[in-house]
């Protein structure tokens, strides 16, 4: 099943699911979107509401995989797990939130005892840079320090403006030996060459600060993106306005903005838009390794990543439980997707 099939990414994931042979059940709330798109491809479709318990629950009882594309993720996320609980279907998503992974890893024993495997971020957050992690791990396993980071030009789509919006009210995270710590926006500055050139780079509270650390087990995280010193500066600025940019209404106001007026990147975005991602680990002796790898555009990243993520759960047969991507795909599945190239580490 794909829910949130009518929204941006969604409508990529059921055509690249059709293009691989699959027959997906399409899902989500709002039926004239659902029905309207499962008319056109021919596909079964579902309506319901993941905050209804017993009707979602309902809806997945013979699904064995539900990917769900529907973001916010921390609007959908924990429910549907808790339907999956109870329908014994494993959960994928491509969220970036940290919340969702942390919500999700705290579900881990229930999914053991379910045999439900829970798996959150199976796209461009966090595939790749999880897997550059896990593999700068295990060429430094006592790395006490790690930072992730990418470049990219892959443009928003209605759900992830959404998310970032979000973002503007919680502020900045790391993580700070083994705890996801608050931190103001902006919090942390330094130049990176991401494959492209140095650049200067900032702080962001991106999904890695949750999920690198249960990969990995270091305890001191942080993620980065290129922004230029005066961008790094604003962010600094909104840090004093965090608590109205968190209110409800304002809220609101920008998540309906942003669905109105951002319809996410074009197909020759998509195609000519690639993204370059760099990581690096520390230990106490004050030793380093770094990684770099070159991928497609995150939107074909995600598309690829979830359905990779899909067809490896419609034949698994191990435990379930929380996992994050390199943990239940491998370390190195970001090289197995379309566009992608090695991750090389020096």
């Amino acid at each position: 099943m794909i829910y949130g099939a009518n929204g941006y990414t969604g409508h990529l994931v059921v055509a690249q699911a059709m293009a691989a042979g699959l027959s997906p059940i399409l899902a989500g709330r709002n039926p004239a979107a659902i029905h309207a798109l499962g008319s056109l491809h021919g596909l079964e479709c579902r309506v319901f509401d993941t905050q209804k318990p017993a009707q979602a629950a309902e809806a997945l009882r013979d699904v064995a995989v539900v990917a769900n594309c529907a973001g916010p993720f921390s609007a959908t996320s924990a429910a549907m797990i808790q339907a999956c609980m109870s329908s014994k279907t494993h959960y994928v998503d491509i969220t970036g939130e940290i919340s969702v992974f942390e919500g999700a890893f705290v579900r881990d024993h229930q999914a053991r005892e379910a045999g439900v495997v829970l798996c959150p971020g199976v796209g461009f957050d966090v595939i790749p840079t999880d897997c550059i992690a896990a593999c700068l791990h295990q060429t430094m396993p006592d790395a006490d320090r790690l930072a992730l980071g990418f470049q990219t030009a892959s443009g928003l789509s209605p759900g992830t403006a959404k998310t970032t919006i979000e973002g503007l009210g919680l502020g900045g995270k790391i993580r700070r030996a083994g705890v996801i710590t608050d931190v103001p926006l902006g919090y942390k500055r330094r130049q990176i060459d991401f494959g492209r050139g140095t650049r200067s780079a900032v702080t962001i509270p991106w999904g890695d600060v949750s999920s690198a650390y249960h990969s990995t087990a270091i305890g001191n995280i942080e993620v980065y993106i290129p922004a230029p010193p005066a961008v790094a500066t604003t962010m600094g600025l909104l840090n004093p306005m965090r608590k109205v940019l968190g209110l409800g209404a304002v809220q609101n106001a920008l998540k309906n903005l942003a669905g109105a007026c951002i319809k996410g990147p074009s197909e020759d975005q998509r195609i000519n838009q690639r993204t370059w991602l760099w990581g690096e680990v520390r230990n106490s002796a004050g030793e380093l390794k770094t990684a770099h790898l070159e991928t497609a555009n995150g939107y074909e990243v995600t598309i690829h990543g979830v359905l990779h993520a899909v067809q490896y759960l419609l034949q698994y047969q191990g435990d379930g439980g929380y996992f994050t991507p390199s943990k239940l795909l491998g370390e190195r599945v970001i090289e197995q997707l379309p566009g992608s190239g090695k991750i090389i580490i020096a």
